[in-house]
């Protein structure tokens, strides 16, 4: 699909550059959601990880995965850009941490069904993939009661956000109903409230949590700029799906 290759050449051409550009802002201590990177040891969506199969859907640098391993988990990161997983490599020797590393894409998995407790990310493939091709994948790859959680931009996030503008609105200027976004040089994906449910319950998985993170007073990423945190301490700027496939 067009919009495979698209990201794949944007991931390829920037990943060194956003490696570095986010280095401080991507932990491998503690795990983080979002780009204000809210504790996950606060919002608890992955709950107990110890001894469990992990699969990070769109893992870049493999930071997540590197967190949870250190906290028992068996992870597996997989991501399309084969320059972000010599990131992850480099990061697994730096932090002494191995696990294996897939490169492939999130709409194609070359892995078992039924192989895992946990699938997320933290935005990763669940906004540069179609959603109607991945979200079957995790359900294919979850073991029953297993846990499909990923964050990713709001639909509110986009309708004021249009591509080529230095910095969100506060005004409606892109339409709510689409499935394509896009966001400087790459495609996102943002599908309606009603779509993303339909299609979670056409693929056995359960909704158990919306959350709407919200960044907190003062906080600093190196993803967005101060007024964009004044922003999205008024209005959702991202959320965290938690789903179980039914047993």
């Amino acid at each position: 699909a067009d919009h495979v290759s698209y990201n794949h050449a944007f991931w390829e051409r920037t990943s060194d550059a956003y490696q570095e550009q986010h280095a401080q802002t991507l932990s491998t201590i503690t795990p983080g959601w979002g780009v204000w990177q809210v504790p996950e040891a606060e919002l608890r969506v992955l709950g107990e990880v110890a001894g469990k199969d992990v699969l990070e859907f769109g893992c870049g640098g493999a930071q997540w995965s590197i967190c949870l391993a250190r906290q028992g988990a068996r992870p597996v990161g997989l991501d399309f850009s084969g320059r972000q997983l010599r990131h992850a490599a480099r990061l697994q020797h730096e932090c002494s941490v191995t696990f294996p590393l897939v490169n492939a894409s999130a709409e194609n998995v070359p892995l078992r069904d039924a192989a895992f407790d946990i699938v997320f990310c933290d935005w990763g493939a669940m906004t540069f993939a179609a959603p109607r091709r991945t979200v079957p994948e995790a359900s294919r790859l979850l073991r029953p009661d297993g846990i499909f959680a990923f964050s990713t931009g709001t639909p509110l996030l986009y309708m004021c956000w249009p591509a080529g503008a230095a910095e969100v609105s506060d005004r409606l200027q892109l339409d709510y109903f689409g499935e394509q976004r896009f966001a400087e040089e790459s495609v996102d994906f943002s599908l309606t409230y009603g779509d993303w449910i339909r299609l979670f319950r056409q693929n056995r998985l359960l909704v158990e949590d919306l959350v709407e993170p919200r960044p907190p007073e003062g906080a600093r990423s190196s993803y967005r700029s101060e007024e964009n945190r004044t922003w999205s301490r008024r209005w959702p700027a991202e959320l965290i799906w938690k789903l179980r496939k039914e047993g």
